[in-house]
């Protein structure tokens, strides 16, 4: 029995601080965030809100609050800030009401900025400047005064004044005419240059990663040249580590040695899975990929594509050339047996071609031969001696030229971005060709995120061809509309001009637009609607065929998995709806 007295006196003696706890609640009003949160984190009484405090602690503290929201508001401009308010018990706790009259902020009537002319020339700085100008006229912030004053440091130091040391640093503060002068100036020093670069764990022939370096010795030091270096370095797929280290601490005279250190990635790539795609259908896929083939970098890639309307073989292989622009020539082949609801075909490419980057754009130059046998209007299930199914053999030989760019903030799911692409094809004459053509074709996409949770996406295509025997041009290289990528509702391919028999044999030209709206309800799942319009014709008589529905948006661990259920809208000859299934990047 005596045990267990002095067990509960030592569970009372316990309990006791919890059973008389009286703490502070704090509340502010007559400002918003993010004063009101200056405020609160400024005033001491706001610690005391899980804290046990006495009734003379709590008055002390209740008689410096005014000071201390004083206090707390000048780094916002405001230096003739008062509180008023009452202090009042509610049971064991007390209620700390207090009213904030901020007063008139100061404002920024000048600033004055000492700066080396040959620095102040330089884009980046300028811009930087301009930053810190545009203070003036401004309420008095002491964040946007640092972070303004931080960027123009930074702007000299990534543009090569590495000993940039700022002298003058000051705000002076008239209280009585609420007036705020902002002095600074730089000691900028010497501008560095470029020296040496060391690459080290290369697995290449010496100099061969020279190609990729943007600027040449002696070039005046810009870390954004830097920092595209690394980035070109990596998208080169060779490496598994990539540190672009420039020399700074050991640099001599103004001149800067950068030093770059690699680990190789894995040289052999192994990739197979399953996919399904309401175009080609259930198909597995599976490809073997040589990162190099030899020191000189060259590249090999492989793919089979083995799907119930679509099986593919394809090879290429790639040799970088010198420059930091990724210039490389690039070989291929592909064989390719196509089955769409309109035609059936099976042909082999060859392709050789040359391809860069060229003002932010990726331009491919290059020659096709493409030969084989196609049937157009033909439906799977039907004979090959079907009425109304064209049968055609070709040989062409042709160049083409391509332009594609593209923008995005986050290529696994876009909330900002873009993409446009370009290409023309062209035979010369008859030479080594079948029939003679030329084709235009373009492409755009924009995705804008608003409201946090919602995507709009728009997107649209042209095409147009020029040529003496349409009845010679395999399908691939005849316009088509319906599918995933152009009018949902419709299949793959199914809208195109019809020949007497009342086949679709496809047309010479092509105008399709669309625009997706999506709501997101979860961080990964999201509801979409859409319109899509437009048709594959000839001549000048579109009459655009338009699609409609809804679809379900996942960002699964794969990427963006999309399914759509579409109805075509005023179709005498179609109804129904038709699904749609799309995995992969918006871009």
């Amino acid at each position: 029995m005596r045990w267990i007295r002095c067990c509960q006196s030592l569970l009372l003696l316990l309990l006791l601080p919890a059973l008389s706890h009286a703490g502070v609640q704090l509340v502010v009003d007559g400002v918003d965030d993010p004063l009101k949160a200056a405020v609160i984190a400024g005033v001491s009484l706001s610690q005391y809100a899980t804290r046990d405090v006495s009734e003379a602690q709590v008055r002390r503290l209740y008689e410096r609050a005014d000071a201390q929201v004083e206090t707390a508001l000048q780094p916002y401009g405001y230096y003739e800030a008062h509180a008023t308010g009452k202090l009042e018990q509610v049971g064991k706790d007390w209620r700390v009401t207090l009213h904030i009259a901020p007063g008139e902020p100061v404002k920024v009537t000048s600033v004055d900025i000492q700066l080396d002319p040959t620095a102040a020339k330089l884009g980046p700085v300028r811009s930087a400047r301009r930053g810190i100008e545009k203070l003036k006229g401004q309420r008095l912030d002491d964040n946007a005064y640092d972070t303004a004053r931080d960027a123009l440091s930074h702007a000299l130091t990534a543009n090569g004044f590495l000993d940039a040391r700022l002298t003058v640093r000051r705000v002076d503060v008239h209280r009585g005419e609420r007036t705020a002068a902002i002095h600074l100036a730089w000691d900028v020093g010497r501008r560095y240059r470029y020296g040496q670069v060391h690459f080290e764990g290369s697995q290449f022939k010496d100099g061969f990663l020279d190609r990729y370096v943007p600027f040449k010795p002696g070039d005046y030091f810009d870390q954004n040249q830097l920092l595209k270096f690394q980035q070109v370095l990596n998208g080169a797929d060779y490496f598994s580590i990539v540190n672009v280290m420039p020399q700074i601490d050991s640099a001599k005279n103004g001149i800067v040695d950068i030093d770059v250190e690699l680990a190789p990635a894995k040289r052999t790539i192994y990739t197979a899975g399953l996919f399904v795609g309401t175009d080609t259908g259930v198909g597995i896929r599976g490809g073997i990929e040589n990162r190099w083939v030899n020191q000189y970098g060259h590249k090999w890639k492989n793919d089979i594509v083995l799907a119930q309307r679509l099986k593919t073989v394809s090879t290429q292989y790639t040799i970088p050339l010198p420059g930091d622009n990724e210039r490389s020539l690039n070989f291929g082949a592909t064989y390719r047996d196509a089955n769409t609801v309109t035609s059936q075909s099976r042909t082999l490419e060859l392709v050789a071609n040359e391809s860069e980057l060229w003002n932010d754009w990726v331009r491919t130059v290059g020659v096709h031969a493409l030969s084989g046998t196609f049937s157009v209007g033909k439906r799977s299930d039907e004979p090959e001696s079907t009425p109304g199914v064209e049968h055609g053999s070709s040989t062409l030989v042709y160049a083409e030229g391509s332009l594609t760019r593209k923008q995005a903030d986050n290529l696994d799911f876009v909330r900002r971005g873009w993409l446009l692409s370009f290409a023309v094809r062209s035979t010369a004459g008859d030479l080594l060709s079948s029939a003679r053509f030329s084709q235009v074709t373009a492409d755009a996409k924009w995705i804008r995120a608003f409201w946090r949770n919602n995507r709009l996406i728009l997107r649209g295509s042209y095409g147009h061809i020029w040529t003496d025997d349409f009845a010679a041009l395999p399908p691939q290289l005849r316009f088509f509309a319906g599918g995933d990528q152009s009018i949902r509702g419709y299949p793959f391919q199914a809208i195109g001009p019809e020949n007497s028999y009342g086949r679709v044999i496809g047309g010479n030209n092509l105008l399709v637009g669309s625009a997706t709206l999506e709501h997101y309800f979860t961080q990964r799942w999201g509801i979409a609607t859409f319109v899509d319009a437009g048709n594959a014709f000839a001549g000048t008589n579109v009459k655009p065929k338009i699609g409609t529905g809804i679809g379900v948006r996942w960002r699964s661990p794969v990427g963006l998995i999309r399914v759509d259920v579409g109805t075509p809208i005023n179709d005498a000859q179609r109804h129904g709806v038709e699904l749609h299934l799309v995995i992969g990047p918006d871009l």
